[in-house]
C-alpha cells in the first residue's frame, strides 16, 4: 500500500504541505459508473489496468 498520497488540489481540506493528502482514506472512482480501461476514465493519475 502507498506510504504517501500526493495531492495538487491546494484548496482541499485534506491538502497538506509538500502536496501531501492528509485524509484517513482515499476514494477513487471511474467515470460514468463503468469499469475503467485507462487512466483517462478515472480520477486517479496512477491508474494502471490489471492484467
Amino acid at each position: 500500500m502507498a506510504q504517501d498520497v500526493l495531492c495538487e488540489v491546494s484548496n482541499c481540506t485534506y491538502w497538506a504541505n509538500g502536496n501531501k493528502c492528509a485524509a484517513e482514506s482515499i476514494y477513487v472512482v471511474s467515470h460514468h459508473g463503468k469499469e475503467a480501461s485507462s487512466q483517462k476514465e478515472t480520477d486517479c493519475q496512477t491508474f494502471e489496468p490489471q492484467g
